[in-house]
């Protein structure tokens, strides 16, 4: 067995069973620059505790697998270099080699259900990049929703991906994509998008009520919670479309493979659209924050 080192906060509630919401730490050391990246952790956490919940932020340290991250740990993260990016090829390697990195949405949920926890919030999973006829790019988040059996709540799949054919290998693999309050499925910095939604749901008590159906029926894997941006805060389709074809444009120009892509792609959007883009992002990952705590006690509750 791995051995999994809990913050005093998220020790305690285990001991006392008490509802708890993974989060990323890639969001912190790739999806943002400091200081809004400890800023806006800092913040989710709060909102997670706000809400009669308790955060466990996931990151190797030293070696080390964190469930929860002390403040002291989290601002250090925050200002680390050359940390890696882990998914589920890299996350044992980066243990047994004594190695510092941050969990993308797979190997949190690899780790979250290692420690016993049933939610996990993000801002959004990979998929299916575009172009992937070609490079074959196409994000393990997708794999692993098939294979581990933790809930995901996030504003649908990256923007900068090809989302139809996310949302068709998420089929293929049998994963529940679920919007949350609404028919059609979340497009990250918007709201809605022309794809409708094959599942919808409309309160954290029934996500807890199929999530707890699905395990009873013996089925593998985790559910995809769509839960949109509020309105207010969104960038519409019509304008950070051609935003993300220019940004994907730069990407190709500048010979931007793998890894890679994701940051830089983030980073670029950020400057087109002076800033908006991490506004939007900081609102919907406080909002799936929100909800997945609300789930999260659904789920105790039952």
């Amino acid at each position: 067995m791995i051995d999994l080192h809990f913050s005093p906060e998220v020790q305690a509630a285990l001991q006392a069973k008490a509802p708890i919401v993974a989060l990323e730490s890639t969001i912190i050391t790739h999806g943002m620059p400091f200081p809004q990246n400890m800023e806006t952790a800092r913040l989710v956490e709060q909102d997670i505790r706000d809400c009669g919940a308790v955060p466990a932020t996931i990151a190797v340290m030293d070696g080390r697998l964190h469930i929860g991250l002390t403040d002291t740990q989290l601002a250090g993260l925050a200002q680390a270099g050359n940390v890696q990016k882990l998914s589920r090829a890299d996350l044992a390697l980066c243990l047994s080699s004594g190695g510092t990195g941050a969990t993308t949405v797979a190997a949190t949920m690899i780790a979250a259900k290692a420690a016993g926890i049933r939610v996990f919030a993000t801002g959004g999973i990979g998929g299916v990049h575009r172009g992937a006829d070609q490079s074959f790019d196409i994000s393990a988040d997708l794999q692993e929703l098939a294979e581990t059996e933790v809930i995901v709540v996030g504003a649908g799949a990256k923007a900068i991906l090809d989302l139809p054919k996310t949302w068709e290998v998420l089929e293929t693999l049998g994963v529940p994509v679920i919007a949350y309050g609404q028919d059609n499925l979340p497009a990250f910095w918007s709201s809605s998008s022309a794809h409708k939604a094959p599942l919808r749901l409309d309160s954290p008590e029934q996500i807890a009520a199929a999530y707890a159906m699905r395990k009873a029926l013996g089925l593998k894997g985790g559910h995809l919670i769509c839960n949109p941006i509020p309105k207010a805060d969104e960038i519409p389709e019509t304008e950070i479309n051609p935003i993300i074809r220019q940004a994907l444009s730069d990407a190709e120009a500048q010979g931007i493979r793998g890894k890679e892509v994701t940051p830089f792609l983030l980073s670029r959007i950020y400057d087109l659209t002076k800033g908006r883009s991490l506004t939007a992002n900081i609102v919907l990952v406080r909002n799936n924050a929100r909800l997945a705590a609300g789930i999260a006690q659904a789920l105790s509750a039952a």
